[in-house]
């Protein structure tokens, strides 16, 4: 299996992305830790992951608190061995206004929500990872050039976790630890199914892509797994394209 014996942290992991990222590794052998503010969501995934035969513990953590980011993962660290693999699936939160009618608050609140869960999960974790000489950090929810009008701040916090990427492959990849951003372009399945306008925003993620479809949940932990496993070992400072060509940088 590609993550045998591996410890995997998931931040988020009660939500679809998080849970799809955290039922892909434990199916590749991983020994899973699921994070977030809300315990049933995550015990909902962990009974999963161990009906299909793999291991999971969950743990309460607001990923914006840093002490209890350092906490959780020392704790981690201290009963599996170490952390091989971080993976924050914090989906971020935008106030969809018009920049010329947003406040400056509004407009911030998502940029510093992103920089701060990433940059706080990364460090708890790198910090393990660099005894060990290798790791995998991987973040959810970065972007291509494209953009769209009344997004406020979202997709600059987007653009944001690029940077942030960037700049922690550059300073830990001397110590083998790998960071990786996935892009999906948006997962209609992730959705609720009373999301107001669902279909029409489902036609709308999918009429750009070159594939003519979206990416899954199972197509995000899919790519996620291989990502975080050895196969992947010469990428780092890179972004994964999940999007079906809906994003595409020239």
């Amino acid at each position: 299996m590609l993550l045998q014996d591996k410890v995997a942290v998931v931040y988020g992991a009660g939500g679809p992305i998080g849970g799809a990222a955290a039922r892909a590794f434990a199916r590749e052998g991983a020994r899973v830790f699921l994070a977030g503010r809300t315990q049933a969501p995550l015990d909902k995934v962990a009974a999963d992951v161990r009906a299909a035969g793999g291991t999971a513990e969950t743990a309460l953590v607001d990923a914006l608190d840093e002490k209890a980011v350092g906490a959780f993962a020392d704790s981690v660290a201290e009963r599996a061995g170490g952390i091989d693999v971080s993976f924050n699936a914090i989906g971020v939160q935008d106030v969809q206004k018009p920049l010329l009618e947003i406040s400056p608050e509004e407009f911030l609140r998502p940029i510093e929500v992103a920089a701060r869960t990433q940059f706080l999960t990364i460090r708890a974790a790198v910090k393990h990872m660099i005894p060990r000489g290798s790791g995998v950090i991987l973040l959810f929810g970065g972007g291509g050039p494209q953009t769209s009008p009344g997004l406020g701040g979202f997709k600059v916090a987007l653009d944001a976790m690029e940077g942030i990427r960037r700049q922690w492959a550059c300073e830990a990849g001397r110590y083998g630890v790998r960071v990786v951003t996935m892009i999906t372009g948006g997962v209609p399945e992730s959705l609720p199914g009373d999301y107001p306008g669902r279909d029409d925003l489902e036609a709308a993620l999918r009429e750009p892509t070159l594939l003519q479809r979206t990416a899954t949940l199972a197509d995000v932990g899919d790519v996620a797994a291989f990502v975080a496993s050895d196969r992947a070992r010469t990428m780092t400072s890179a972004t994964v394209n999940v999007s079906c060509g809906a994003i595409v940088d020239h």
